[in-house]
């Protein structure tokens, strides 16, 4: 006898359909404070700006850590190729190299392949203080301009290495970081000692290594710590010299079209090439690197959706709030032919509302957060650590679409309980209410 009508029952059917026009005018009653009051009420405003603060906080971490991976990735493959081919073994030689890289361009994918040097030295500017760094060797002319993007951060001279002075090995190119260490410029004299070209001396039967002197040409600076501090650039022929490779290389650098494609463009040209020959990708080379920024990303998304969670417990505290304060009108409305289900969705309007405008709030001010921070670089960090020297934030689509969507559903879940309170108010208890 006192079971409803099914035409009244509340269940999750009936409730999420259109709201009608009465629905949506008691709705907006009761996101007012006082019945003459034009403005909302401010558990309301709470509630709404619980839901502005955990939107605008994900959406800037999430962009926070969409630019420290975007930014070192870029900066990374400034003078890093997207692909490295190699060979077994420690003396880390390629002889047959022409033969090599003719196939390696006809793989699919590939855009450039050019010969390159690599080893370590020792450096130093005429005082007692000397440092190791590493060597690379290439011919600016052989494509390898489009192999890497080291041109483009050259800042004083250029990849010709013109010396000038006639008692010198060659021209040298120095990051700034690690010219500013050593207190030389463009024109200045430094001395690299190789880590392989010792010969023993039959005078004193030691090993002795040879010096070579080389003319500063040319400053880059990459924006990566790494590269800045530790890398100098010399011409390929010198560096086989250098070296003792004589004719060899130490392998190809490669630039594909698409850098996420290079693990698997290089596994293809393994199995073009067979062994001795391997590849080694800019992505591999970094792994952990990425790895501990996705688990951050992972970490930092998971701790800031918590404020969001918050924000709900907030709406739902709200909303009780205004069930318990308009009882006798919701009996009042149930006794006039308000349906149980109707009055579930105008408290599920209610939240629905305060979602939407915590929403969209929350999403204009992490976007203007994110944008101003990025552009101004005003938020400095330290460069030994990270690699770079301010914070880069890059806001993408798919981030924000799933900010959006998970604090417009947390905001309607939120309405659940308050909304079957309401709705499970019979009218005359209602009505009796104190």
């Amino acid at each position: 006898m006192g079971a409803s009508p099914p035409a009244e029952r509340a269940d999750a059917r009936s409730i999420f359909r259109w709201p009608k026009a009465l629905e949506w005018r008691i709705a907006r009653r009761y996101l007012r404070g006082r019945r003459s009051s034009r403005t909302a009420s401010l558990n309301t405003v709470i509630s709404t700006g619980g839901v502005a603060v955990g939107v605008t906080a994900l959406i800037v971490v999430l962009g926070v850590m969409n630019g420290l991976r975007d930014d070192l990735r870029q900066r990374i493959l400034v003078a890093n190729p997207h692909l490295r081919v190699l060979t077994y073994g420690a003396g880390l030689r390629m002889d047959d190299w022409q033969k090599v890289m003719a196939i390696v361009r006809k793989q699919p994918g590939v855009l450039a392949v050019a010969p390159e040097v690599i080893s370590q030295a020792g450096i130093t500017a005429g005082q007692d203080y000397g440092e190791g760094v590493n060597l690379v060797g290439f011919d600016p002319d052989t494509g390898t301009r489009s192999v890497t993007s080291l041109p483009q951060s050259i800042e004083q001279g250029d990849l010709s290495f013109r010396t000038t002075k006639p008692d010198v090995d060659g021209g040298i190119l120095l990051g700034t970081r690690l010219a500013n260490r050593l207190s030389v410029y463009p024109g200045d004299v430094v001395t690299l000692v190789p880590v392989t070209q010792a010969k023993v001396n039959a005078a004193v039967g030691v090993a002795v290594p040879r010096f070579w002197r080389f003319e500063v040409t040319g400053l880059f600076d990459t924006g990566m710590f790494q590269y800045d501090n530790q890398f100098v650039v010399i011409r390929r022929d010198v560096a086989q010299k250098f070296t003792g490779l004589g004719t060899a290389v130490s392998g190809l650098a490669v630039r594909v079209d698409d850098p996420d494609h290079a693990p698997a463009i290089g596994q293809e040209i393994e199995k073009r090439l067979g062994y001795p020959y391997r590849t080694l990708d800019w992505q591999t080379q970094n792994a952990s690197l990425f790895s501990a920024l996705q688990l951050e990303k992972l970490a930092m998304g998971l701790i800031i959706f918590f404020i969001m969670v918050v924000a709900a417990f907030n709406i739902v505290g709200t909303l009780t709030m205004v069930v318990n304060d308009k009882t006798r009108e919701i009996g009042i409305l149930r006794a006039m032919g308000l349906t149980s289900p109707a009055v579930a969705r105008v408290f599920l309007l209610q939240g629905a509302v305060i979602g939407a405008v915590g929403t969209t709030i929350g999403l204009l001010l992490g976007l203007t957060v994110s944008f101003v921070v990025d552009k101004s670089g005003w938020v400095k960090i330290n460069p030994a650590v990270y690699f770079i020297d301010h914070l880069p934030v890059h806001v993408e689509a798919d981030d924000v679409l799933v900010v959006v969507l998970a604090s417009l559903a947390i905001a309607v879940l939120a309405t659940v309980y308050p909304s079957r309170s309401a709705a499970g108010l019979t009218p005359v208890d209602a009505i009796r209410h104190e």
